[in-house]
């Protein structure tokens, strides 16, 4: 398979992991949009929240857990969650991934 992301979950291509366990895999952003970003993948691949069903879902939910974790861990009280599903939302890497960007006050949405 030819996915960036799942060549960096196989160490193949490196990264600065933040932490891993049997269900995902998190690692800072290289080109970061904040003072903290860093991404959360699953190790299973698909390819965006259009394939969330009920044989996957729960790995979403952990990853949450996780992001929650990490963040507590970094002392982070405010933070934003990313997932970019599609090529027109931006999505550029088509593996699921969420983005957690924190450090600096971040523009609202409505």
């Amino acid at each position: 398979m030819d996915c960036l992301f799942c060549k960096i979950i196989a160490g193949e291509i490196p990264s600065n992991k933040l932490y891993e366990d049997e269900l995902c895999y998190a690692f800072y952003d290289i080109a970061p949009m904040a003072p903290v970003h860093f991404l959360v993948v699953p190790k299973q691949h698909f390819a965006s929240a259009a394939e969330v069903n009920g044989e996957n879902a729960a790995v979403i939910g952990h990853i949450y857990a996780v992001i929650a974790k990490l963040t507590k861990e970094l002392g982070i009280s405010s933070f934003r969650v990313v997932n970019n599903c599609g090529p027109d939302a931006g999505q550029t890497v088509f593996h699921i991934h969420f983005h957690v960007l924190a450090g600096k006050t971040l523009g609202g949405f409505a």
